[in-house]
């Protein structure tokens, strides 16, 4: 089975044996990808009824928990690698979640949707709410809170002291980006980044 180009990147940034905790974890997929390829120790937290049952049907744990609320139950350190795939946009507190994730794990790798990816940009200057693979709702029946771009979501990374080790540019189609990274802000739909914590444990 053909693995996701950003699952493919993220196993990369997970070395074999490793304590790995994704937070919204959906159908668990990736999870159960490291967990028989890497030989990880995997635990997922997820809400949505369905994908959970999906997930532990794969064999992968998962917790049902509120992500914005009941990550203080995890212990500082508990884990090698905590994941936020695709869901920082989803969660009401990204501030205080991805505070936890670093006190939680020395390795934080988070995903976003992209919202200033110039496809976008033009459908907003037509007047409409874009709607891509990357944002496939419509503005009323949407899970995301947040609309943020590379650059929002690099600034707050910063404000947190998480240092970007590693950035993957996505295209719209899922693949990494044929345009240079360090233009990302306009021609990514999407950016997946591997983190370190520059504060003092």
């Amino acid at each position: 089975m053909s693995v996701r180009v950003d699952f493919s990147v993220i196993s990369g940034w997970v070395e074999s044996g490793s304590r790995v905790l994704d937070l919204g974890c959906g159908h668990g997929t990736l999870l159960h990808h490291l967990a028989t390829t890497q030989g990880c120790r995997v635990q997922g937290v997820e809400m949505d009824s369905d994908c959970l049952h999906s997930a532990v049907s794969k064999g992968v744990p998962v917790l049902g928990m509120n992500i914005d609320q009941e990550l203080d139950g995890f212990d500082d350190n508990s884990y090698d690698a905590v994941i936020l795939s695709r869901t920082v946009q989803a969660i009401h507190q990204p501030a205080t979640v991805l505070t936890h994730m670093k006190r939680i794990a020395p390795t934080v790798i988070v995903s976003m949707p992209n919202f200033a990816y110039w496809r976008n940009r033009f459908r907003l200057m037509a007047g409409r709410a874009p709607v891509s693979k990357d944002l496939p709702y419509a503005w009323h029946d949407s899970p995301n809170v947040h609309f943020g771009s590379c650059r929002d979501l690099e600034c707050l990374f910063e404000e947190l002291g998480l240092t970007v080790m590693q950035c993957i540019a996505l295209s719209s189609s899922g693949k990494k980006s044929r345009f240079p990274t360090k233009l990302r802000n306009l021609t990514a739909g999407a950016a997946l980044y591997r983190l370190t914590t520059t504060d003092p444990r």
